[in-house]
């Protein structure tokens, strides 16, 4: 049955040979149950879809994130993750699959930022995803971005035209669409055309949405954008106690398949 639903989405793809398709942006929690299984899983989604992968750092105090990823949060703090599980695991897929290291301002600042910036370029990765660093306080680091690293970019809901100009003129790697004004998560929904048209007329960076997609919304909340980012649907099956690690990567990734064929059909 799954090599038979592999063929599917293959064919399907084939039929669109020469449209650019909408890129699927993946999150995990890092390290769950711990850092090999986390590798596997990474390169199981480039396989299955996944464009992108979002890198979370478990991190004792998410404010942006919602139940699901904070109960990710406290299972791989409690399992003893350390900053280093994620370089070891970048070491093995960033070459792979373009990925971003997704955390709190904190787990840089305690490391000094310069520093894991120029430990992540050596390893390649694509560049940093932080919520709760401001877009005025990252321009602090704007000398430690280029074209092939980025600090990625936020626009909300809440935004003014003015602010939407301003963040979305020098931005690189792509612009977070936050989906609603909230915690991710909550299956929210806002209208977001206009934020979209306003974005588009101002860059040519790529604009993806996260915040509530799944496989139920991927295929709304995409329209208009150029991909989607995808965190607790994946999340939640990561910190399912009833399943198998192979069932895990197995469902994970059965998932990306399903939502990546959604936004492009």
């Amino acid at each position: 049955m799954r090599l038979f639903y592999q063929k599917f989405v293959i064919i399907k793809r084939k039929l669109k040979i020469g449209a650019i398709l909408k890129k699927l942006v993946s999150f995990i929690t890092s390290s769950i149950p711990d850092k090999n299984f986390t590798t596997d899983l990474i390169l199981s989604l480039k396989e299955s879809g996944s464009d992108a992968i979002e890198l979370g750092i478990p991190f004792s105090d998410p404010v942006a994130d919602g139940p699901v990823i904070e109960k990710a949060d406290q299972i791989a703090l409690a399992n003893g993750f350390k900053v280093d599980d994620i370089f070891d695991i970048s070491k093995k897929v960033a070459g792979e699959i373009d990925t971003y290291l997704m955390g709190y301002f904190n787990s840089f600042y305690k490391r000094g930022f310069e520093k894991v910036t120029n430990q992540s370029k050596e390893i390649g990765l694509k560049g940093f995803i932080i919520p709760d660093l401001p877009f005025e306080e990252a321009r602090e680091y704007n000398s430690l971005v280029d074209d092939s690293f980025a600090l990625v970019n936020f626009i909300a809901p809440t935004h003014p035209k003015e602010r939407i100009d301003l963040i979305s003129k020098d931005a690189k790697g792509f612009i977070y669409l936050v989906a609603y004004a909230g915690i991710t998560g909550s299956g929210q929904s806002e209208d977001l055309s206009k934020i979209i048209s306003n974005v588009k007329e101002r860059t040519k960076t790529p604009l993806y949405i996260g915040f509530g997609v799944n496989e139920k919304t991927a295929k709304e909340k995409a329209k208009g954008v150029d991909g989607v980012i995808v965190g607790s649907a994946f999340v939640n099956i990561l910190i399912d106690e009833s399943l198998t690690n192979s069932q895990k990567i197995d469902k994970i990734s059965n998932l990306s398949r399903v939502i990546k064929d959604k936004i492009n059909s």
